[in-house]
């Protein structure tokens, strides 16, 4: 079931004060930057596409391939970018395996094997299963398309190395975190792990100097 009915976009500031409960190292986090910038995105086919393009480069490496995106396509629709082609979509600088996936998501969508629109009606478990049969949608890119674009809580992005950096920086000593026990600590966050992330990807960008994004 999902976790809770918590309004993320609107007010995060209850799940906030039951994470720094939980951990003296997100309530670090927090005392530096106040609150978490949730970061919020339409959902659809757009939101997924960008976040393939996302999937491990950098924040300026991926914001220079969708603006290419968004300036070479008439509109940002499954059909659009089957149209596109191979050609098409590598000239945007997108890799081999990322134009098939890309692809793939967009042929899902127009034959109806993927009802994005459905997804809110699903729990959390379904959610996060449902985008996974489209090759390419991995557990972090479903985690993250369901944290920006549908303010899902209680769900974690495995993996991902900005959360593992901001909380190693938060946490100022003791022995650097593996990946696989910084995925197991964040468990113990829940019912709000999502949160958990935002806090972190803001501390991240606190720490970097940064505006979130």
């Amino acid at each position: 079931m999902v976790a809770t009915h918590l309004d993320v976009f609107a007010d995060a500031s209850a799940a906030c004060t039951a994470l720094a409960k939980k951990d003296t190292i997100l309530a670090r986090a927090l005392g530096a930057i106040e609150r978490p910038h949730i970061r919020r995105r339409p959902g659809g086919f757009e939101a997924l596409f960008r976040i393939i393009i996302e999937q491990q480069v950098s924040v300026a490496s991926a914001q220079a391939i969708w603006a290419r995106c968004q300036s070479g396509m008439s509109e940002m629709t499954p059909c659009v970018a089957i149209d596109q082609g191979e050609d098409g979509l590598r000239a945007f600088g997108l890799s081999g395996p990322k134009i098939r996936y890309v692809t793939a998501l967009a042929q899902s969508i127009e034959s109806g094997d993927l009802d994005l629109a459905g997804l809110p009606q699903l729990n959390d478990a379904e959610a996060l299963k449902t985008l996974q049969t489209i090759k390419g949608i991995g557990p972090w890119t479903a985690a993250i398309y369901l944290l920006f674009c549908e303010g899902r809580v209680d769900i974690w992005p495995p993996g991902d190395v900005a959360l593992l950096g901001a909380y190693g920086a938060a946490r100022r000593r003791g022995a650097r975190l593996e990946m696989k026990q910084f995925d197991m600590r964040a468990q113990k966050w829940a019912p709000y792990r999502g949160v958990a992330a935002h806090i972190l990807w803001t501390y991240y960008a606190h720490i970097r100097g940064r505006t979130p994004i």
